[in-house]
C-alpha cells in the first residue's frame, strides 16, 4: 500500500516539529520559512489496540504492526501558485501525496514569527486552499478550450471531459475545491486523470500550546477551525507539536505516566496517524499464528484474493478461500478453536469484501 499523507502548512506553524514527533526522523526544524526544502518521508506504525490483544491471545514469537508514510512538505506562502517562495516545488510535492494533513497554528507566541504577522488559522487555511485552487484552475483552463472544441464536433469523450471541466471551473471561480463538487462515478473517472490538488481528501491539525492540550475547548482558534472543517465534513485533530515531540521519545509505562500528567488519555499523534490512515481509505486485517501475529494494510473495498496478494502475489494467484473470523468474535470466544466451535469462523471465497478487523488465514495453491 504505497500511499502517503502529506503534512502541509504555512511556515512556522509547527509542521516540521510535528513531523519529527511522528517519525522521530529529525527533519530540520527552525524559526524561519523554508527550512524543509526537500520533502522528508517517514514511515510510521499505525497504533492499534487489537494487535496487542491478539498477541495476548495467541502468544506468538513476534508481533508486526502495519505502517504507512507521512511526507513533510515545504511551507507554502501566498502566491505559491505563481511560483512565489518555493511554490512550484510545494505544488509538485503535493501532487505526489494521496491525502493532505493541513497544520494550522492555534497558539500565540511572540518568540515565533508568523509569516503574515498575526495568528489567524482561518486565514492560514484559506491562503493554502486558494493557492491549490488557483493551481487547479490553471490546469482546467489549459484543457477546457480544446475539450469544448472537440465536444462541438460530437466527440463523446471530449464532451464528457468538457462537462466535468466546466463544473470544476464554476467551483474554482467561487473558491471551492474540487472535492466539494458532486460527481457521478463516470465523471470521477475523468476527474482522476486531471490529477487535481483540491480533489485530495484533507484533515486539519490544530497545533495548540501546552496549556490547551488537555482541554482545547476554550481555545477560540480551535473552535474556528472546527467550524470551518465542519462545512466540508473534514476532521480536526488537536495536538501540541512541541509536547508530541517529547512524548515520541518515551515508551511504555513512562509514556503512559506522562500522558496522565498532562491529563490526556491518548497522544495527539496516535489520533492523527489513525485519522490519516482512514482518510487514505485504508483499513487493517490480521494474520495470527504462533510464529507471528501481524497487521496488514488494505484499501477499503478490496476482495479476499487482492488482500491475500498484499502478503504475496502467489497467495492471490493461487487463491482458493480464506478462513475468516472477526476480531470481536475471536476475542469473545477466547481462542481460534473456540471461535470455530461456535461457528464464528467462515470460509470466504473470491468475491468476499474484506472488513476492517478480519483475522484471516488464506488457502492457496500454485
Amino acid at each position: 500500500m504505497a500511499l502517503t499523507a502529506g503534512i502541509v502548512g504555512l511556515p512556522n506553524v509547527g509542521k516540521s516539529t510535528l513531523f519529527n514527533a511522528i517519525t522521530q526522523a529529525g527533519a530540520e526544524s527552525a524559526n524561519y520559512p523554508f527550512c524543509t526544502i526537500d520533502p522528508n518521508v517517514g514511515i510510521v506504525e499505525v497504533p492499534d489496540y487489537r494487535l496487542q490483544k491478539l498477541t495476548e491471545l495467541v502468544q506468538p514469537k513476534k508481533t508486526v504492526p502495519t505502517a504507512f508514510e507521512f511526507t513533510d512538505i515545504a511551507g507554502i506562502v501566498k502566491g505559491a501558485s505563481k511560483g512565489e517562495g518555493l511554490g512550484n516545488k510545494f505544488l509538485s510535492h503535493i501532487r505526489e501525496v494521496d491525502a493532505i494533513c493541513q497544520v494550522v497554528r492555534c497558539f500565540a507566541d511572540e518568540n515565533i514569527t508568523h509569516v503574515s504577522g498575526k495568528v489567524d488559522p482561518i486565514s492560514d487555511i484559506e491562503t493554502i486552499n486558494l493557492e491549490l485552487i488557483l493551481a487547479d484552475m490553471e490546469s482546467v483552463e489549459k484543457r477546457i478550450g480544446r475539450a469544448e472544441k472537440l465536444a462541438k464536433q460530437k466527440d463523446k469523450d471530449s464532451a464528457a471531459e468538457f462537462e466535468v471541466l466546466a463544473m470544476l471551473r464554476d467551483a474554482f471561480e467561487t473558491e471551492k475545491p474540487a472535492r466539494s463538487v458532486e460527481f457521478t462515478e463516470e465523471q470521477l473517472k475523468v476527474v482522476k486523470h486531471l490529477h487535481l490538488l483540491t480533489i485530495k481528501p484533507v484533515l486539519y491539525v490544530a497545533n495548540v500550546s501546552e496549556d490547551d492540550v488537555a482541554d482545547p475547548s476554550g481555545n477560540e482558534y480551535v473552535q474556528k477551525v472546527r467550524e470551518y472543517a465542519a462545512k466540508e465534513n473534514a476532521e480536526v485533530i488537536v495536538v501540541c507539536a512541541k509536547i508530541e515531540e517529547e512524548i515520541a521519545e518515551l515508551e511504555g509505562e513512562e509514556k503512559q505516566m506522562f500522558l496522565e500528567e498532562l491529563g490526556i488519555e491518548e497522544s495527539g499523534l496516535d489520533q492523527l496517524i489513525r485519522a490519516a490512515y482512514s482518510l487514505l481509505g485504508l483499513a487493517t486485517y490480521f494474520t495470527a499464528g504462533v510464529q507471528e501475529v501481524r497487521a496488514w494494510t488494505f484499501r477499503k473495498g478490496m476482495k479476499a484474493p487482492q488482500c491475500a496478494g498484499v502478503i504475496h502475489s502467489d497467495f492471490e494467484r493461487g487463491f482458493i478461500r480464506a478462513e475468516t473470523v472477526s476480531f470481536d468474535d475471536l476475542v469473545a470466544a477466547g481462542n481460534y478453536n473456540a471461535a470455530k466451535e461456535a461457528g464464528k469462523v467462515r470460509l470466504e471465497g473470491k468475491e468476499y469484501e474484506v472488513k476492517d478487523g478480519d483475522v484471516m488465514h488464506f488457502r492457496f495453491n500454485v
